[in-house]
């Protein structure tokens, strides 16, 4: 079997709606560290990705980067490969990456996992418990980032394209995947363009 490999920022050199139909079948992964000193201790935490959204930057009225660069959204507008991570309704999370070339302000959010690894500590992290339906864990961006302890504080500007970041993408040749094609959800403008995908049939995915 091929060892997974981190992919690399090349990767995410394409258009939004390109690295999103990448992205579906690929493993993200959090190395999540618990302990200190001689008790330290980092437990792989993984999911499948089965749903992402594109959005096009400055010619998207639904991006975020829409209305130019902020101090809130700058990852989005820096080098591709990069987590731009967003605080929305006063309790969730969201996980982005940056896409294209510098300047263009797009990326690419995570909906939704099928998890692979650590379920029991996922299971934990959402308050749930330990055996608890594995659809709870991940589906739903504010899920996914609850489940896998990912904050904007943390996370917002980490280089996913790095091993060393503990939050980076491996593509295990999983094969290929049936992708499906919708609009995006939960949404007011651009919300009739075709830039939500998914793995089709998949039970993981949201909504």
């Amino acid at each position: 079997m091929a060892k997974a490999r981190i992919l690399p920022r090349k990767f995410y050199l394409d258009p939004p709606d390109v690295v999103a139909r990448g992205l579906l079948g690929k493993l993200l992964v959090r190395e999540y560290e618990t302990g200190s000193g001689a008790r330290k201790k980092i437990e792989r935490l993984s999911g499948r990705i089965v749903e992402v959204e594109a959005y096009f930057g400055l010619d998207d009225p639904a991006a975020h980067a829409f209305a130019g660069k902020t101090v809130r959204n700058a990852v989005l507008f820096g080098p591709p490969g990069f987590a731009y991570v967003y605080f929305i309704y006063g309790m969730h999370f969201c996980l982005n990456f940056s896409c294209e070339a510098e300047g263009h302000g797009a990326g690419v959010l995570l909906r939704a996992l099928e998890p692979v690894e650590g379920l029991e500590t996922m299971a934990r992290m959402r308050g749930l418990a330990p055996h608890a339906n594995p659809k709870l864990l991940t589906s739903g961006p504010g899920r996914l980032c609850q489940a896998l302890g990912i904050v904007r504080e943390t996370h917002n500007g980490i280089d996913v394209t790095r091993a060393d970041s503990g939050l980076y993408v491996e593509n295990d040749r999983h094969g290929p995947v049936d992708v499906a094609v919708s609009r995006r959800i939960g949404i007011r403008k651009a919300a009739e363009r075709p830039l939500r995908f998914t793995i089709a049939g998949n039970r993981f995915v949201s909504g």
